[in-house]
């Protein structure tokens, strides 16, 4: 199944001719689902909510199955546990991924933090520290996070380079 998950992503997702030759949509990814990850236990708890609003999130961005969404994060997971910090992820993003693509980044990060009912001050610092690696100023950080509270409208579409 991973072999699949790998060769899917291989072959179906080229490269953004605006992104470096040897950056490609699976790395991307990647490194999303690991920043997303290292949010769900920034408090030390990745609870059932905060894990359904993860997995809806990649399925409902990029497009993909059950099975597909579940080797993705497990995929990022690894990468995440072998990570010395948040750069090599934060880079890639910062580097391909357009101001929109950070806002709703930004918004599933924030969407996880208040997916259990409680913001915790490591989860704030953590999302702030987050959008600061990611060149997202503190207005549209703040406007992500009033979208996921559910005071305005979600952008439309993917959170991937297309």
């Amino acid at each position: 199944m991973l072999d699949a998950i790998r060769d899917f992503f291989s072959g179906s997702m080229q490269p953004d001719s605006d992104t470096e030759p040897a950056v490609e949509h699976s790395d991307l990814r990647l490194a999303a689902c690991a920043l997303l990850l290292e949010m769900a236990w920034a408090d030390d708890e990745f609870s059932e909510e905060e894990r359904d609003h993860l997995q809806a999130g990649v399925r409902r961005h990029w497009g993909l199955a059950d099975a597909e969404a579940a080797e993705l994060l497990e995929m990022a997971e690894r990468e995440r546990a072998q990570a010395h910090d948040l750069y090599q992820f934060t880079r890639l993003i910062r580097q391909n991924y357009s101001l929109g693509q950070k806002m709703v980044l930004a918004e599933i990060m924030w969407g996880l933090v208040f997916a259990d009912g409680e913001l915790s001050s490591r989860e704030d610092y953590l999302i702030r520290k987050v959008s600061g690696l990611l060149d997202l100023q503190i207005a549209y950080l703040s406007e992500a996070r009033n979208r996921a509270r559910g005071g305005g409208t979600a952008p439309d579409g993917p959170f991937v380079v297309d």
